[in-house]
């Protein structure tokens, strides 16, 4: 009977839920409410858990508090879609508990599920029960009490995943178009696979972490000296060394007034000083050029770990011509699949351009690194999928410039607010204008059923062409541009002047013309265009304002 888990132990459990989950994320993406091929929950959630599982193997320590670190960071940093941002939660929540123990018992686990599901909650603006959130609340419920009378974890983390999976059988009645699509929620299956990958390691059965398992590198520590920089010849760097690190296990003596000490000092060492933190864990960022120094005075404190020390002077040598550019107030980071849709975001003054949308969400950390290729002080970014408005949410939390997130749901809405772009003007007005754009267009879509299935009133087949708005799936058929014209019957009114056909990789020009001067003579008072977006999955997307 096993009453207790340590770091190494704890390390197997992380691995064989990501190793778990990745081998069943398509059952996972099957389970999607619409029948579309972008149903990647699974998919999101792997791809989280895979950059836990690569921050994982960047920490040679089994102490607990350190792989439960490891964990929230890498979580953050490869969270995609709304279920891998929630994943990340759920995950963060759960390590907050575990940093303070050199050991994990029942109790702890039950008093991290519980953390779990209010850090969960707490990241999603208006929560919906009957989704992964509701599977995680009611687990951390019956976790609670069970954790006082059973000290075995075994017979507690099995308990605890039986009343998941009663949760999630009952996630149907508590979200209505489950019910409908016949279906339990997919993100509420997922956290039950990833919890099962706990319970493996703890009945003996690790064969799920070799398979899981990949070679990476191991950053080295070292020991850092105060280094000599000449920057007479590279006065735009006055400070040559970014140095990052944290501290952990604090001494007895470390008081909060310790840490201000410490931030007095450091702004005495160089520049773009950061020390901020609490009596468990400070996190430190200066520019100087004395980083031995700075480690040094940490160490006063408690133990250093995480040690990120850059050489800001090698890294600018080739970009310093670059760097002489005056930096823009006001950038623009747009997310979009297809070398026609990029293009174009691209002409609309876009300054980067991120591979992704449908089936292909970028993460957090992929945003924040497209934010950080912009010189600008202010970036806006555009989702352009429901989907990634979360993860976009997330990555200001990854960079130290202002993002404003602008929430597009597709990219007709973030094509339509990037034309009323005015780099002159201010956050604020041009925050308006994108809102103000985006509830003038409407946004519809054309692609096609991977099963069979009834949803919003309709029976499909697999491989019927279906039409669908940001919320439903209106049409379905067998004839691609009857469902296509069907679909925009349905959505335009009389305030409708220009209707936008963005084919994709699978349509030929000469087949999207045609359609579009069909659509034209129909509506002889619409402007009607047929543009190469390029995108995959989606055969048409459809604008109309």
């Amino acid at each position: 009977m096993q009453k207790t888990i340590n770091g190494a132990t704890l390390r197997k459990m992380f691995l064989a839920g990501a190793a778990l989950l990745d081998e069943n994320k398509a059952y996972i993406d099957s389970l999607n409410v619409f029948p579309v091929p972008d149903g990647d929950t699974g998919i999101n959630m792997s791809l989280t858990l895979k950059s836990v599982v690569k921050e994982l193997g960047l920490t040679d320590s089994n102490e607990i508090n350190e792989i439960a670190e490891s964990v929230s960071r890498g979580a953050l940093k490869g969270a995609r879609g709304n279920s891998g941002v929630i994943t990340s939660q759920i995950l963060k929540g759960f390590c907050m508990e575990l940093k303070a123990s050199n050991e994990i018992t029942t109790k702890t686990i039950a008093r991290a599920l519980d953390n779990a599901s209010r850090v969960a909650y707490g990241a999603v603006t208006s929560p919906k029960e009957g989704t992964m959130l509701t599977v995680i609340r009611l687990m951390a419920e019956a976790a609670l009490p069970a954790a006082k009378k059973m000290s075995n974890l075994e017979e507690f983390i099995s308990h605890v995943i039986e009343k998941g999976e009663e949760a999630l059988a009952q996630t149907p009645e508590l979200l209505p178009v489950l019910k409908k699509a016949g279906v339990v929620d997919a993100g509420g299956r997922g956290v039950l696979v990833f919890f099962s990958g706990f319970y493996k390691v703890l009945i003996g059965d690790e064969e799920l972490v070799l398979k899981f398992e990949k070679d990476v590198l191991s950053s080295s520590t070292g020991s850092f000296s105060d280094v000599h920089v000449d920057l007479d010849s590279l006065a735009d760097i006055e400070f040559a060394f970014c140095t990052e690190f944290m501290i952990v296990n604090m001494h007895k003596k470390t008081t909060l007034a310790s840490i201000d000490v410490l931030r007095d000092k450091l702004v005495q060492m160089g520049d773009s000083v950061i020390c901020i933190g609490d009596l468990e864990l400070v996190k430190v960022h200066i520019h100087t050029n004395t980083p031995g120094e700075a480690l040094s005075q940490a160490q006063k404190l408690g133990e250093i770990i995480n040690i990120k020390i850059d050489n800001m002077v090698q890294q600018n040598r080739e970009l310093r011509e670059a760097n002489k550019v005056e930096v823009k107030e006001l950038g623009m980071v747009a997310v979009a699949a297809g070398e026609g849709l990029s293009a174009i975001f691209k002409d609309l003054m876009c300054d980067y351009v991120i591979k992704g949308g449908q089936t292909m969400n970028p993460s957090a950390n992929d945003i924040a690194e497209a934010v950080n290729k912009v010189n600008a002080k202010n970036v806006f970014v555009f989702p352009n999928n429901k989907n990634i408005i979360l993860a976009a949410q997330h990555a200001a939390e990854l960079t130290k410039k202002n993002i404003i997130v602008i929430p597009t749901r597709s990219i007709n809405e973030g094509i339509t607010a990037c034309l009323t772009f005015n780099p002159e003007g201010t956050i604020e007005d041009n925050t308006e204008s994108f809102l103000s754009a985006i509830t003038t267009v409407k946004s519809c879509s054309v692609t096609h059923a991977v099963r069979s299935t009834n949803v919003d009133g309709l029976e499909i087949s697999e491989n019927d062409y279906i039409g669908l708005n940001n919320k439903n799936i209106l049409v379905n058929g067998k004839k691609l541009n009857d469902v296509t014209k069907a679909l925009i019957e349905k959505q335009i009114d009389d305030s409708t002047m220009n209707i936008t056909l963005f084919y994709g990789d699978k349509i030929e020009t000469k087949e999207a013309d045609a359609l579009a001067e069909e659509i034209a003579k129909k509506y002889p008072n619409c402007d009607v265009n047929a543009i190469n977006g390029g995108q995959p999955v989606y055969y048409y997307l459809i604008s109309l304002e």
